[in-house]
């Protein structure tokens, strides 16, 4: 393997970068070439199945867009507006199995990462049952909150055949964190890419062939998600890779419950404000005059935006788990090195896509629709979209540093400030007020983001990374003799 001793990688690292006696461009140069191999030892495979999972949501909204404006409106109400809702809740909470699969495996106490997996899709289920009353009521819900009833009563229909992707979520999430944590990625990538190739077949063959529109189109979606759960878990059973840390199932998962929604309940909110950010963009959109328009043109933008997205997404685990392994080996100069590699990397990355963007702006919204009135729209909003795109090639990364540090808490409050306080409120006043429309909304909103990327940008140039690792240390010592990893201190 690339990196089989990893650990003697990131100890050369650091012991590469205390070197004075060595010339500072030779230094660096060392410094860079062992740590773009660890990074993208770590960010290769989780992009590509961040982009597998997205490009199957893709692909529905580019079905339910051939066959009609007024289905991809309804599609990408659906998606963008009821479905991440669920998304982000899912995925927020599951994220807490990351953490404590993550102490547990660290610790060596294997057996209780299958207990907390299946408590987590315990609560996960749970929590499913309540969202379905929302997909259920989703009809009334939009219109409630000013969507037009023919957008409305056409995603309805396509939401009702996402209810099974919630219960696909439940169990998939805490699967893939438990995997995670035990560097377990390829089986995930190689399950993922046979699913998409399935799920672009039936979904061609359900919306063509067989005429189900858009409810055939997303019980298809529905459908990938449960053959990818499957495929995880039987994996799971048979590897002798999980033997110790899948005992079959256990009492344990239900014993305390309580304390372990607390946990997930928390980890949700930092990644749910985040997510929810966009949605509001696209509830808004479905306000102005022309809402077909407007919500045709942004699900195209936003399509685009969230498949570069997943490249940082990528990083975003990289970065978490390069600053957070390198702080626990109590290496501070490593650490701050890796922040800057990994996101002056991501940065080029995603300057590159801005370009490519904004070089197609006159076609690229025919990958989705054959409307020019909607391709008209798209070429206006291209340079607020590769604006996004740059802008979120480095606010995750920067996340991701926040959650190896383990500054989630205050990552919260700069979003609810930047996005919820700032971010929305321009968003409104440019769109209505001044009546700027799809424009000014979104420009409004990467006000926030660009706001949020100056305060972790500082903080992070700030940080003072030996008392980091410090307080990495103190928290390690905190988990000593205790048979369950948890965080209630």
């Amino acid at each position: 393997p690339l990196l089989s001793n990893k650990h003697e990688s990131s100890d050369e690292l650091e012991a590469i970068l205390s070197d004075t006696h060595l010339p500072l461009l030779q230094r660096y140069t060392k410094a860079t070439w062992i740590e773009m191999k660890l990074m993208f030892y770590l960010a290769a495979p989780a992009i590509f199945v961040y982009m597998v999972n997205y490009l199957m949501s893709m692909s529905t909204q580019i079905f339910s867009g051939h066959l009609g404006n007024l289905e991809l409106a309804a599609s990408s109400l659906g998606n963008n507006g009821i479905q991440i809702f669920a998304y982000g809740l899912m995925l927020g909470m599951g994220s807490a199995v990351e953490t404590l699969c993550g102490q547990a495996y660290g610790a060596e106490k294997y057996d209780m990462l299958g207990i907390y997996l299946q408590r987590s899709s315990i609560l996960l289920t749970l929590t499913g049952l309540v969202l379905t009353l929302v997909y259920i009521f989703c009809k009334p819900i939009l219109i409630f909150l000013g969507e037009s009833k023919e957008i409305a009563s056409a995603a309805e229909v396509f939401v009702y055949g996402l209810i099974p992707q919630i219960f696909a979520y439940a169990i998939n999430f805490p699967i893939q964190k438990f995997l995670q944590a035990q560097s377990i990625v390829l089986p995930s990538a190689y399950i993922s890419a046979g699913t998409l190739l399935v799920h672009v077949v039936l979904s061609w063959v359900v919306a063509y062939n067989m005429g189900l529109g858009l409810l055939g189109v997303s019980l298809v979606l529905s459908l990938s998600w449960w053959v990818i759960v499957i495929g995880q878990f039987v994996y799971i059973v048979k590897s002798d890779k999980c033997k110790e840390t899948w005992r079959g199932f256990s009492a344990k998962a239900f014993s305390g419950l309580p304390e372990f929604f607390k946990l997930s309940l928390a980890s949700a909110v930092m990644l749910c404000l985040e997510t929810w950010y966009f949605q509001i963009l696209v509830l808004l959109a479905g306000l102005l005059e022309n809402p077909e328009l407007a919500l045709d043109s942004l699900a195209i933008c936003t399509s685009i935006c969230g498949w570069v997205f997943m490249i940082s997404v990528g990083f975003n685990a990289a970065a978490s788990v390069r600053v957070s392994n390198e702080l626990g080996s109590r290496h501070p100069k490593s650490a701050a090195f890796s922040v800057v590699v990994v996101t002056v990397v991501a940065f080029i990355i995603s300057f590159l896509c801005a370009v490519i963007v904004l070089a197609l702006r006159s076609v690229i919204s025919y990958t989705f629709t054959d409307g020019p009135v909607v391709a008209a729209a798209v070429s206006d909003l291209c340079p607020l979209l590769a604006l996004t795109i740059l802008l979120n090639g480095i606010q995750p990364v920067l996340s991701g540093v926040a959650v190896g540090c383990g500054w989630q808490a205050f990552v919260a409050y700069v979003n609810v400030g930047c996005y919820y306080v700032v971010g929305i409120p321009l968003g409104a006043l440019l769109g209505f007020y001044f009546k700027l429309g799809a424009k000014g909304i979104w420009v409004g909103m990467i006000g926030g983001t660009f706001m949020q990327t100056v305060i972790l940008i500082w903080v992070t140039y700030r940080t003072d990374w030996n008392k980091e690792v410090e307080e990495s240390m103190k928290r390690l010592n905190k988990w000593d003799d205790k048979q369950e990893i948890t965080l209630k201190d």
